[in-house]
């Protein structure tokens, strides 16, 4: 009987802490002020204030989940319209991603070598930059552990959107296109909420590399591992 209106109440202070953020980011438009980062910090912090398990939250955070897939399809609807730029710069588009994907995938690697990483943790940090439920997959394929590389998959993703706007003002990459790129291959779908900013091409981009990238990181996420004999 009171599941219904939990679940509602839930929602309601979900939509209400993600929409107080958004206007908090606004004002303040500082990278670490990003809605999704704070938004996610202020729930955990409402949970444990108020003694709420995870289970118990899901019971309307469920609802919320659900709407993942119709997000990420809608991304079709800026790529469509932005379709003739998407031919036109194929060459660049591939090869931007392709860097990206194994810039990822090694760095995570030589980073989980340097600080003497055990072989788990090794393997579970290779996928870091590719969407989450693709990264699960491929960590399990390889021999990682899924928790561990969804760990990493969020860190990847908020520290690309935090460090990436001064990270490309750095190496002077201004293009629509270029951001596209670099947030869809590093930091998957939190860097394509990133490049929303920067306009549809971008976000356009973005969705495309973070496809191409979960699609080829399949295929290439044991060759790496074979490659450096981890």
């Amino acid at each position: 009987m009171y599941q219904p209106l939990i679940a509602i109440i839930i929602i309601l202070v979900t939509v209400a802490a993600y929409l107080a953020m958004t206007k908090l980011y606004l004002r303040f438009t500082y990278p670490i002020l990003i809605p999704v980062l704070t938004t996610t910090v202020l729930i955990i912090l409402l949970l444990f204030m108020f003694h709420i398990s995870y289970e118990d939250y899901m019971v309307g955070g469920q609802w919320i989940n659900s709407l993942l897939g119709p997000a990420i399809v809608a991304l079709a609807y800026p790529l469509y319209k932005n379709r003739h730029i998407l031919i036109e710069y194929i060459f660049p588009i591939i090869c931007g991603v392709f860097i990206g994907l194994f810039s990822g995938m090694i760095s995570g690697l030589l980073f989980a070598e340097v600080f003497g990483f055990d072989r788990d943790l090794i393997l579970s940090i290779i996928p870091k930059s590719i969407t989450t439920p693709v990264a699960i997959q491929i960590a399990t394929g390889i021999g990682g552990v899924p928790s561990l590389t969804v760990v990493f998959v969020m860190i990847a993703g908020f520290s690309g959107v935090i460090l990436g706007p001064m990270i490309l003002r750095w190496v002077r990459i201004n293009s629509s296109l270029g951001k596209g790129i670099a947030f869809g291959s590093a930091s998957h779908a939190l860097g394509t909420s990133k490049a929303l900013e920067y306009g549809e091409l971008s976000v356009s981009m973005s969705s495309v590399s973070m496809t191409l990238c979960a699609v080829l990181g399949s295929a290439f996420g044991p060759i790496v591992v074979w490659a450096f004999n981890v």
